[in-house]
């Protein structure tokens, strides 16, 4: 398997439980890991015969700002869905980092795996 990838993509979007949250933007981090083999486009160097990173970007940043939920799971869950069907991704690996939510740390966030990695 190989992996393409997308790390530090920032997004600023709506998301929260507290009602002051639902009111503003709020930057999300996407770091993404995508299982697949690029092999058939390497061969012919032919973008249309991978995952194209660019396109899956816009992608990302336009299902954050779809719809309003208030957890970085519910984000997270429903977002790798969509990317899979999307784009015939097999595994992905999606970590998603909120850096504002805590004041003492970094960043906070959630990690996921869907698929199966061969």
């Amino acid at each position: 398997m190989d992996i393409i990838f997308i790390e530090g993509l920032t997004v600023p979007t709506t998301i929260g439980y507290f009602d002051w949250e639902k009111q503003i933007k709020q930057p999300l981090i996407f770091d993404l890991q995508m299982g697949t083999d690029i092999r058939a486009a390497a061969a012919g160097d032919e973008l249309a015969k991978t995952l194209d990173y660019a396109q899956i970007s816009v992608a990302i940043a336009e299902f954050a700002n779809a719809k309003v939920v208030d957890l970085l799971e519910t984000l997270a869950e429903n977002l790798a869905s969509h990317l899979m069907e999307r784009f015939d991704i097999k595994w992905l690996s999606l970590k998603i980092s909120k850096p504002e939510a805590v004041k003492e740390a970094n960043a906070v966030g959630v990690i996921i795996e869907r698929g199966v990695r061969t």
